[in-house]
């Protein structure tokens, strides 16, 4: 894989492309009061070319220029100005109002430039629909595709319509002759109102989308039509994404009607292929018109600010299943007492919240397991190959700086180094997604880590899969079942246009797809050779079926792995002794403890080829049942009892509360007649308006 760009390098690319841009305009202005021909043709075609690139590698250095108040706009106007005052300079006195209608009409260009600016503000807005949803018929809100890409963005407008001008300017200065001019200011100022008239007829009643109330009309319909009753919540950030996914699946096991309840729009395109409808209620207004839908339980896997917002809907049991059970402080925040029940894997994790001591009482935790490891493949004896796989997942270093949560940045190098001296060893190295987020020395020691894997494949030989295509064909399905085919510059409503109700049977053939895909994948690499895994495929549990040992940190990684009973190592990063670094984090309890050094590498690897050494064999499978709870139920038959349990919960809360409301509450008793009677009041108790 490419190593990405160093933020050294970022840096030095972002101070060539200013330098570039800012003496290309140097001696644009030169070469108009001169005047000099030919450098203010190279640098007006320098400058043009320094946009360009902005455009298409460099967009934070168009954000830094807008805040600088040198947006694209004030950038074209002062490079066709400097032409306009290099025409004045190279032609004679009496030439100045032969260049009048030339300069008029670029005046006119950059209004037309403004009035398209503005139209499509006003059609982005039309388009800005306060429910996004994907799986769901939505052709009743008069979809439509998105106006082409060059009408959104003024940049590129300007870059494009600009052309042109700029270009019949240059040529005039070289050639003298003002017809140039007077075409390319033409065929611009024709250009932008042609993108003007499109716009416009945009905003046109019948060919914009349905209005804000309209769309919230039809949203309380298909709620009423689809009847949801369980429903994932979610809200993050980009890179949170995969919290939520890795609940897909369990919760598309349920059957019923379940639902996904998002927040962020960005979101709905980062959520993995799924055949469950997905709704995005970004405001409040829009998410508490869940309270008078069917929905009778919400499963959140994570907390964020905006999950207080839903808490509040009291017709709505909660419960919090978390993206994973480690023994990190994250995994028994107090934030879970804010929830109707807390649901975890096994009894470890019921123990942790009881020791927490962080207001979860021990009747609103519910076992469950974890449903998505049902499907990972148990132990199967010591490696049979030459090769044994080890895979080593580190966690990312966390927001409190604790030096004990990744084992990156201290013992990374030496592990890495360890592993790949062992000339039997086949390493997958996978780092989580958020690696460097917050320290940069994790940030560079994975690169370092990448690049020490890389040298060593170049010192390893061997035979290689004869090409046989079957990969890039199932990869081809899967893209083709999981990947929406979306027109380039498509937007929100474009997406939900083409994402409407899936084709019946689509999940069961993403699934075999999937375990096609993933088969062709690990056949078609071979077997001595080492492999940095970052793309979405293959999964980590994917990984799990294919390594003979894991090395990793305290996270939910080794809790996960567990499910395999395979040998597992943890990396003590914290200081801690190692009896006190085991009593601190349970979760270790049947691993092999590697000191920074990695010096208990080798005999490590020992014990995993010769299964008379593995001491810690009893040790997993204990641990396994105090994490993961039985095998028998499987975890999916207890996650959809508890769902079951919560929604009858709700059902029950729902038809108590009218009865409560009504006891407590004073109102008005009618005749028969239909004359309303007299209020009365309720003694020793405030009185309300019924």
């Amino acid at each position: 894989m490419p190593e990405p760009s160093s933020p050294r390098r970022r840096t030095a690319a972002q101070l060539l492309v200013l330098a570039l841009l800012s003496a290309a305009v140097a001696a644009q202005a030169v070469a108009a009061l001169r005047p000099h021909v030919p450098l203010l043709l190279v640098s007006t075609a320098v400058s043009l070319a320094v946009e360009g690139v902005l455009y298409r590698w460099q967009p934070g250095m168009v954000a830094l220029f807008a805040k600088s108040h040198a947006d694209v706009t004030v950038r074209h106007v002062l490079r066709d100005l400097l032409l306009v005052v290099g025409l004045l300079r190279l032609g004679e006195q009496h030439r100045e109002t032969q260049y009048a209608p030339l300069v008029a009409g670029l005046l006119a260009f950059y209004a037309l430039h403004c009035a398209v600016q503005a139209v499509s503000v006003l059609v982005r807005r039309t388009r800005t629909l306060p429910v996004l949803t994907r799986n769901i018929d939505a052709s009743a809100l008069r979809l439509s595709p998105a106006p082409h890409v060059l009408l959104r963005r003024p940049g590129h407008r300007l870059l494009v319509f600009g052309l042109p001008a700029t270009a019949g300017l240059t040529a005039t200065a070289v050639t003298d002759d003002a017809r140039y001019a007077a075409a390319g200011v033409a065929l611009a100022l024709l250009l932008t109102a042609a993108g003007l008239g499109a716009l416009l007829l945009r905003l046109l009643p019948g060919r914009r989308p349905a209005g804000e109330q309209e769309v919230l009309d039809w949203f309380d319909a298909w709620l009423a039509e689809y009847r949801p009753t369980v429903g994932l919540y979610f809200s993050g950030g980009p890179s949170s994404a995969y919290q939520a996914n890795m609940w897909l699946e369990p919760l598309a096991g349920l059957g019923g009607r379940p639902v996904i309840v998002l927040r962020e729009r960005f979101m709905v395109p980062r959520i993995a292929a799924t055949d469950i409808p997905v709704v995005c209620l970004p405001k409040v207004s829009t998410l508490m018109r869940l309270e008078q839908s069917t929905l009778q339980v919400l499963i959140h896997p994570s907390n964020s600010g905006k999950t207080s917002q839903v808490l509040r809907i009291p017709t709505i049991k909660h419960t919090f299943v978390n993206h994973g059970e480690s023994d990190k402080l994250s995994s028994c925040n107090p934030y879970a007492k804010a929830y109707d029940e807390v649901w975890v894997a096994g009894p470890a994790a019921r123990e942790r919240y009881a020791l927490a001591d962080v207001g979860v009482e021990d009747k609103d935790v519910v076992e469950i397991g974890r449903p998505q490891l049902d499907a990972v493949r148990p132990y199967a004896g010591p490696p049979t190959g030459a090769y044994t796989t080890v895979l080593y997942a580190p966690t990312w270093e966390g927001w409190d700086g604790n030096p004990g949560n990744t084992s990156v940045v201290a013992a990374g190098e030496n592990l890495v180094r360890a592993l790949l001296a062992d000339p039997g060893v086949r390493l997958l190295y996978k780092p989580h997604p958020l690696t460097g987020s917050v320290d940069p020395r994790a940030g560079a020691a994975d690169r370092r880590m990448r690049e020490l894997i890389r040298a060593a494949n170049r010192e390893r030989s061997g035979a290689r899969p004869a090409p046989s295509g079957e990969l890039a064909r199932r990869t081809a399905e899967l893209d083709r079942l999981t990947t929406a085919a979306f027109r380039a510059g498509a937007d929100q409503v474009e997406r939900m246009l083409v994402q409407s109700a899936p084709e019946p049977g689509r999940a069961e053939a993403v699934a075999r797809a999937k375990a096609a895909w993933e088969e062709a994948y690990w056949a078609s690499l071979p077997e001595w050779e080492h492999q940095v895994v970052t793309d979405a495929r293959p999964e980590l549990y994917s990984c799990f079926d294919v390594a003979d040992l894991l090395i990793s940190d305290v996270s939910s990684v080794i809790s996960d792995f567990l499910a395999s009973e395979k040998p597992y190592a943890v990396a003590n990063t914290s200081g801690l002794p190692e009896e006190a670094f085991r009593a601190a984090f349970p979760t270790v309890a049947a691993a092999t403890v590697l000191t920074p050094d990695a010096a208990g590498v080798p005999a490590l690897l020992e014990s995993v080829r010769a299964p008379e050494k593995d001491e810690l064999a009893p040790a997993r499978a204990e641990l396994k049942l105090r994490l993961l709870g039985p095998a028998d139920p499987t975890s999916q038959r207890r996650f959809a009892a508890a769902v079951q349990a919560l929604c009858a919960a709700a059902q029950a809360h729902r038809t108590r509360a009218p009865r409560r409301l009504a006891a407590e509450l004073p109102g008005q008793r009618h005749q028969t007649t239909g004359t309303p009677a007299p209020v009365t009041l309720i003694p020793h108790r405030p009185s309300r308006p019924a």
